[in-house]
C-alpha cells in the first residue's frame, strides 16, 4: 500500500513539473513572440535621433541572438551584421524622420577594414548635409578612429582616449609543448609561411618580423592619412602624438586636436537638444539601430538579383552543420553553385573574412568560384583578412575589391603533424607498437614520429599544393607565375601593398563589389542585394544559441583559469593537416 502511494505521489509530482514546465515554456515563447510583434510597430518620430551603440560583436551579416534581453546566459551579448547596419545608414539618410546620428562606442573588437566600411557609411551619410556626433567616455585607437568621421567628437572630463599606435602581437606554444614533450612535425613552403613559427620558435623569424613591421606600418599610416584629413591635423603632427605618448589626460585631447569639447553626458544632451531645436527638458527621441532597421523594408522588386554570398571564419571540410563561424567547403561550394544556376541570379559577390583554413576545403570552394565565372560576373570582396585559403578561394574571380587595411595574400601551405608518444608515454602511461605492410601503412599518426621516407613524402605533397596554388593564382590574376611567386612564399600584405602586386584590382568595400557586379551583369539600373547562406529561422537559433551557452558556461564553471588555454588548445588542433592559412593570428593593440 505505500508503494502505490508513493507511486501515485511521484506520478503526480512528475505531471505537476510538467505542467508548470509546459506553462513556463508557453509564457515564455508568448512574452517572447510578443515583443517582437511589438519591436516590429516601432515608428521613427520626427526630429529623431540614429543611436548607435557599437560596442558589439559585429560580424558580415546579422546574427539573431535570442536571448537578448533574457536573464540568461548570453542575453546580454549583441551582434551587429556589418552589411544590415550600412544599410540603415543608408535609409537614415534618405529618411527625413531622422535628424543626425549619435555614434555611442568605447572600445572595437573588430578589425580595421569593417571599421571603415562603417567609417565610409558615416562619412556618406554626411554629405546629405546631416550631422554625425561622437560622445563617449573612453576610446581605444580602433573606437577614435571610427569617431574621427564625425562631425565633432565630445568626451566625458574624466575620460581617456588610446592614440599611441599598433602593435601586433603573436603568441608562441614552444615551452609549453617542451613541457609537455609534444613534438610538432613540420611541413612548409616560402619562407614567410610562418603559421608553424609558434609551435617550433618561442619568437618572431626575421622573416616573419619584416613583414609584421611593414603590415602594421602599412595599416597605421592609412588611419593616421584619413585622421589627418578628417580633424585636420598634419600628419606629422600625429606620428610626433603617437610616438611620444602626448596623450596624458582628457583636457591633452582637446589641446591636440583630438577631440572638439569634454562634457559630460547630461551637457552632450543638451547640445542635441539645441541641434534638434526642442525645448531644455523635451526628451530627446533616440532610436536605436536595432529598432530603426525594423522601421522600414528592404525588400525591393526586381527580377535581377545580385548573390552576396557570405564567407567568414576559418576554412574547414565539410558541411559546417554543428558551426557557425566557419567557411564548411561543401555548404560554401553549393551555395555558389545554386547561384551559378539560379538564372535569376545576374551576378556574383563572394564576401570574404577568413584567414584560411584547411587545403582542399579552399580548393573545392575555388573550384565552384572558376565554374560561375564562365557563366556570370563573380567579383569577390576582402574584409578584415583574405589570406591564404582566405585568398584562394576569392582569386579565381572577375575583379577583386579589397580596403586598403585588408590582410590578403599569404600565398603558400603548410603541414603539421604532432608526435604524442613521449607525452602519452612519460606523461600518462599510454604506450603504442605496430605491425603494417609497407613503408607507408601509418603515416598520418601522432602515435610515434615519421620515419624520413613518411617526411619526404608529406613535403613532396605539399610541394605539389604549392605549384597548384601558384599557377591557379597566376591563372585567376592573369599574370605570368614568375610574378606570383616574387610576391607568394607565405608573405601576407595589406590591400594597399597588393593592389601594386596585381594580387587585387580596386580598393574599395562591399558596396563597391556589389555596383561592379551589377554593371558588369549589365543590370545596374535594376537590381536587389541577396544575402546567403540564409540564416536560421528564429527557434533553430534559439535552441543552438541557448546550448552553446550552456556548453560554454559549464566549461568556464569546471574549468575556470584553464578554459582559456582549452580553447586555445581547440584552435590548435585544427592545424593539423595540410594547411593554407595565414601564418599567424593578430591581435592588434
Amino acid at each position: 500500500m505505500s508503494f502505490g502511494k508513493a507511486f501515485l505521489t511521484s506520478c503526480l509530482g512528475a505531471a505537476a513539473a510538467m505542467i508548470i514546465f509546459f506553462l513556463f515554456v508557453v509564457f515564455f515563447f508568448s512574452a517572447l513572440v510578443g515583443s517582437m510583434k511589438e519591436e516590429k510597430k516601432v515608428a521613427v518620430g520626427d526630429k529623431s535621433v540614429l543611436h548607435l551603440e557599437l560596442d558589439a560583436e559585429i560580424s558580415e551579416m546579422d546574427i539573431e541572438n535570442p536571448l537578448a534581453g533574457l536573464p540568461v546566459p548570453g542575453g546580454d551579448v549583441k551582434h551587429i551584421g556589418l552589411i544590415s547596419l550600412k544599410e540603415a545608414i543608408r535609409k537614415a539618410k534618405d529618411d527625413d524622420k531622422i535628424e543626425g546620428i549619435y555614434l555611442d562606442i568605447t572600445q572595437s573588437t573588430t578589425g580595421f577594414s569593417t571599421l571603415e566600411e562603417i567609417r565610409q557609411s558615416l562619412i556618406d551619410f554626411r554629405e546629405s548635409g546631416k550631422w554625425v556626433v561622437t560622445y563617449t567616455e573612453a576610446m581605444t585607437e580602433g573606437a577614435y578612429y571610427l569617431a574621427t568621421a564625425s562631425d565633432e567628437i565630445y568626451l566625458n572630463p574624466e575620460g581617456e582616449i588610446e592614440f599611441n599606435g599598433l602593435t601586433a602581437t603573436v603568441g608562441f606554444y614552444k615551452k609549453l609543448f617542451d613541457r609537455w614533450q609534444i613534438k610538432p612535425q613540420i611541413f612548409r613552403v616560402g619562407e614567410f609561411k610562418s603559421a608553424v613559427e609558434p609551435f617550433i620558435m618561442d619568437k618572431l623569424s626575421e622573416e616573419n618580423r619584416l613583414q609584421l613591421t611593414e603590415l602594421v606600418n602599412s595599416i597605421y599610416d592609412h588611419i593616421l592619412d584619413n585622421i589627418a584629413s578628417a580633424r585636420g591635423i598634419d600628419k606629422a603632427r600625429l606620428e610626433e602624438i603617437s610616438d611620444q605618448m602626448l596623450v596624458r589626460n582628457a583636457e591633452s585631447t582637446v589641446e591636440l586636436g583630438l577631440v572638439d569639447k569634454l562634457m559630460y553626458q547630461d551637457e552632450f544632451f543638451d547640445l542635441l537638444r539645441e541641434k534638434l531645436e526642442i525645448g531644455e527638458e523635451e526628451k530627446i527621441n533616440l532610436i536605436t539601430y536595432n529598432r530603426y532597421r525594423k522601421s522600414y523594408s528592404t525588400y525591393k522588386r526586381s527580377g535581377n538579383e545580385i548573390a552576396v554570398i557570405v564567407a567568414q571564419g576559418a576554412i574547414v571540410p565539410g558541411d559546417g552543420n554543428q558551426q557557425d563561424e566557419v567557411i564548411a567547403g561543401e555548404k560554401f561550394a553549393e551555395e555558389i553553385r545554386k547561384a551559378r544556376e539560379d538564372d535569376d541570379v545576374k551576378a556574383i559577390v563572394l564576401r570574404v573574412n577568413s584567414p584560411g583554413g584547411e587545403y582542399r576545403a579552399s580548393d573545392m570552394i575555388w573550384r565552384e568560384m572558376s565554374l560561375a565565372k564562365q557563366k556570370k560576373p563573380v567579383i569577390a570582396s576582402m574584409s578584415d583578412y583574405a589570406a591564404s585559403g582566405g585568398y584562394y578561394i576569392a582569386m579565381a574571380a572577375d575583379t577583386i575589391v579589397a580596403q586598403p587595411t585588408t590582410i590578403t595574400g599569404s600565398i603558400g601551405i603548410f603541414g603539421m603533424i604532432f608526435d604524442l608518444s613521449s607525452f602519452l608515454g612519460n606523461e600518462i602511461g599510454i604506450t603504442f607498437d605496430e605491425v603494417r605492410t609497407g613503408n607507408y601503412g601509418d603515416t598520418y599518426t601522432i602515435t610515434r614520429a615519421l620515419t624520413q621516407a613518411e617526411r619526404n613524402y608529406i613535403q613532396r605533397s605539399l610541394d605539389e599544393y604549392y605549384d597548384t596554388f601558384t599557377s591557379k593564382a597566376a591563372e585567376g590574376r592573369n599574370v605570368a607565375k614568375e610574378d606570383i611567386l616574387k610576391v607568394a612564399g607565405g608573405r601576407v600584405w595589406t590591400g594597399k601593398q597588393a593592389i601594386d602586386h596585381k594580387l587585387v584590382d580596386v580598393l574599395g568595400g562591399i558596396d563597391d563589389a556589389i555596383r561592379i557586379a551589377a554593371e558588369a551583369a549589365g543590370v545596374s539600373d535594376d537590381y536587389k542585394v541577396k544575402l546567403y547562406p540564409t540564416p536560421k529561422d528564429f527557434l533553430q537559433e534559439f535552441l543552438t544559441s541557448l546550448g552553446e551557452n550552456t556548453q560554454t558556461n559549464v566549461a568556464k564553471q569546471e574549468m575556470g583559469d584553464l578554459y582559456l588555454w582549452y580553447r586555445e588548445g581547440r584552435k590548435v588542433l585544427q592545424f593539423q593537416g595540410v594547411q593554407a592559412r595565414m601564418p599567424f593570428e593578430l591581435k592588434f593593440e
